[in-house]
């Protein structure tokens, strides 16, 4: 019997269903039996449970589970003779008519779209590229240096100044009142490296050991604690140790110290610079892949299955309630998060997952086993034992599968740019690691 398929709305469709009441009956009945041979009940032996005591018990369960399976193997037929790509699950209601000997039901669902991509080479695209210059391997140096450094406390004349690490009391009042988190003991902070709010910070500089004092502090409008953010307070601060930080020397026992084999300042260096370029290399990488994402999406005309976008929003909900989870919120898993919130988010990724299939297909640039091999070879490095990382990934193929996402993505990215109006930009280091933050 042919298929006739319903268009009601852009992608949404209907088809009718038949399933023989028979077949469902004899069914039923089979999987009943089946079930009597195992099921227990109270006064029988396994295995000797009446028919009618298992069918009063399991039957409609057993019937839903027919009626599941019959209306999924005949939604599944259906879809294949007619050639239909279903988005999602399908909607499936009962209908009152139907022939004799027949239950009818009207499934309705929607189809993947025709994907239609514009002129990539009228598509311009900015491309960044960035260097690691010395200025980024002395920053690193001097980074290495404050993490290995060790503090010895000042004398008594010694007054706090920029890079000490000072020991302090603090207590903050607004109109004369306390305020939640505005009291502390023994607590400790680096001078002139942002930990504090400037004010505070400026306040401190300058005073002894031993030494109080009373200032006014304003807190910014976009302060992070809502309940003081705007407002005026007044701190009595007592110092109660002020500490010298003293800074490794750069020298073969720093770079040793390091783990660097050859235990040489070049071969710190230059260990460096390899790092620092892996680490350029994949931001440059996901800043020039997101403007050809953006790029495919402006080029791209199709619909986007709800039925898609809704399931995305799920996940994306679920993965929110797993971040709060792993933050130690109680009853994370039963946050009320609406989906509606990220509803946008889901409808980008759904639209870009299928104007990405779409290129791939149409340019055959699904993954090679060589590139997932390179790819695998080039995160293991950054890591102390890069053979064991590579086993990590090829034994499982969930990460596998988190592979192959990102080549595929990275082959997309290579032919889009080689195909579209290319604006380079050249940008510097600091810019592109305070951007990628």
């Amino acid at each position: 019997m042919a298929v006739t398929v319903e268009t009601l709305e852009k992608l949404e469709r209907r088809i009718t269903l038949h399933v023989a009441a028979e077949e469902v009956n004899r069914e039923v009945e089979a999987r009943l039996k089946k079930l009597a041979r195992t099921v227990k009940a109270d006064g029988f032996r396994p295995g000797k449970v009446p028919m009618n005591v298992v069918a009063q018990r399991y039957g409609y369960s057993v019937q839903y589970e027919v009626m599941n399976d019959k209306l999924g193997q005949a939604f599944s037929d259906a879809a294949n003779e007619a050639q239909l790509r279903v988005a999602g699950v399908p909607r499936i209601e009962q209908k009152n008519e139907a022939p004799e000997g027949q239950m009818a039901f009207d499934a309705t669902f929607e189809v993947y779209p025709e994907v239609k991509i514009g002129d990539l080479a009228a598509a311009e695209v900015e491309r960044v590229t960035s260097d690691v210059t010395e200025e980024a391997i002395d920053k690193t140096v001097e980074i290495l240096r404050k993490q290995r450094r060790s503090f010895a406390q000042r004398a008594a004349a010694d007054v706090a100044q920029a890079g000490d690490r000072v020991t302090i009391d603090f207590e903050g009042k607004i109109d004369g009142e306390p305020f939640a988190g505005g009291k502390a003991e023994g607590f400790q902070f680096l001078i002139g490296e942002g930990q504090m709010l400037e004010q505070f910070d400026a306040a401190v500089r300058g005073m002894k050991a031993g030494e109080s004092k009373t200032f006014p502090l304003n807190f910014p409008e976009d302060y992070h604690g809502q309940d003081v953010a705007g407002k005026e307070a007044d701190f009595l601060v007592t110092v109660k140790k002020i500490e010298a930080q003293h800074l490794p020397e750069v020298n073969e026992a720093f770079a040793k110290s390091l783990g660097i084999k050859d235990a040489t300042v070049e071969a710190l260096r230059a260990d460096i610079k390899k790092n620092l370029e892996r680490e350029v290399k994949f931001r440059v990488l996901a800043r020039n892949k997101g403007a050809v994402m953006d790029a495919l999406i402006k080029v791209a005309e199709l619909d986007v299955p709800n039925a898609l976008v809704a399931g995305e929003a799920e996940r994306m909900v679920a993965g929110a309630r797993e971040d709060l989870k792993k933050r130690g919120v109680k009853d994370a898993d039963k946050a009320e998060i609406p989906a509606d919130l990220f509803k946008p988010q889901a409808e980008r990724r759904v639209r870009l997952g299928l104007v990405v299939a779409e290129l791939v297909r149409a340019n055959n640039l699904q993954a090679k086993p060589a590139q997932l091999q390179a790819h695998i070879e080039e995160l293991s490095q950054s890591y102390e034992k890069p053979a064991e990382v590579m086993r990590w990934y090829l034994s499982d193929r969930e990460r596998m599968a988190e592979v192959e996402a990102v080549v595929v993505e990275n082959n997309v990215t290579e032919f889009v740019l080689a195909t579209a109006k290319v604006v380079d930009k050249a940008l510097p280091f600091d810019e592109l690691m305070a951007a990628a933050n």
